[in-house]
C-alpha cells in the first residue's frame, strides 16, 4: 500500500454534514453522535468545535462503531473500538491503489467496504475479497457494509452511494448531499419545493428530472426526517 493519500481517501474527507444530517445518514441516534463526539470515539474531522460537522467518511466510522458496539454487546462503561477513522483510511487507501472509485455510478456491485465483527475490514474488488493486507480472505457470517443501507439498534440509514435508484451522493458534489444523479439538485430542494405544494411534475419539469426522481427525493428526505425524530 503506498504511503501516499489518494483521491478517494481525499474525497470521503469531504462532505459537510451537522449532527442531525450525520445520525440521519449513518443511522446512529443524534444522541450517541454527540456523546461519541464529546468523547472522543468518533470525532467529527471537518469542525469538531462548537458548530460539529462531519464527513463522508466520518459517517462510516460512525457506522463501524455502532456495529461493533452493539453486535459485541459493549456495556455503556466500557470502551469502545479504537480507531475506526484509521481503519476507514487504510481501506480507502488500498480501493485508491487499486484504482477503484467506490462512488462510479456505473458500477453495480454491492457494498465495497466491509467489516465483520471483529472490527477487520475487507475490501470487495472485481469479484474478490481483500483484507487490508492485499489477501484473499473469506468472509465471515456476519459482515456489515459500510455504505449499504444500515438498520441497527433501531436506526435507519440509507445506502451511502445510491440511497434511491435515481439518487446519488458523491462526498465531492454538492457538499456530500444526496442529489439526483448526472445532476447538482439536492434531494433537500426538492423535498422544499414539495412542502410549498409544488406537484412532482412541476418540480421535474422546473429542473429537467423524471418524476420518479422527484418521488424518490421526496421518499428519501421523509425517511431522513423520521430518523431525525426518532433520534
Amino acid at each position: 500500500m503506498s504511503g501516499t493519500v489518494g483521491p478517494w481517501v481525499h474525497a470521503a474527507a469531504n462532505g459537510c454534514y451537522d449532527a442531525a444530517r450525520a445520525a440521519a445518514l449513518s443511522g446512529v441516534p443524534k444522541t450517541t453522535v454527540y456523546w461519541w463526539a464529546r468523547n472522543g470515539v468518533v470525532v467529527p474531522s471537518v469542525s469538531p468545535m462548537r458548530e460539529k460537522l462531519w464527513s463522508y467518511s466520518d459517517l462510516m466510522a460512525l457506522r463501524i462503531v455502532s456495529w461493533l458496539r452493539h453486535t459485541k454487546h459493549v456495556a455503556d462503561g466500557d470502551p469502545l473500538p479504537a480507531s475506526p477513522m484509521q481503519q476507514v483510511r487504510r481501506a480507502l487507501a488500498l480501493l485508491d491503489d487499486l484504482g477503484l472509485n467506490i462512488w462510479d455510478t456505473e458500477s453495480g456491485d454491492g457494498s465495497p467496504l466491509l467489516v465483520d465483527d471483529t472490527g477487520e475490514i475487507f475490501v470487495r474488488t472485481r469479484g474478490e475479497i481483500l483484507n487490508l493486507h492485499r489477501q484473499p480472505a473469506l468472509l465471515p457470517k456476519r459482515v456489515l457494509g459500510l455504505t449499504a443501507p444500515f438498520r441497527e439498534a433501531g436506526g435507519d440509514g440509507p445506502d451511502l452511494i445510491r440511497p434511491r435508484p435515481q439518487l446519488r451522493i458523491v462526498p465531492s458534489k454538492v457538499a456530500g448531499e444526496p442529489h439526483i444523479a448526472h445532476s447538482r439538485v439536492t434531494t433537500r430542494t426538492i423535498a422544499a419545493l414539495a412542502e410549498r405544494n409544488f406537484t412532482d411534475d412541476r418540480i421535474a419539469a422546473m429542473y429537467n428530472v423524471s418524476a420518479d426522481a422527484v418521488r424518490e427525493s421526496i421518499d428519501l428526505e421523509r425517511q431522513l426526517a423520521g430518523a431525525a425524530l426518532a433520534a
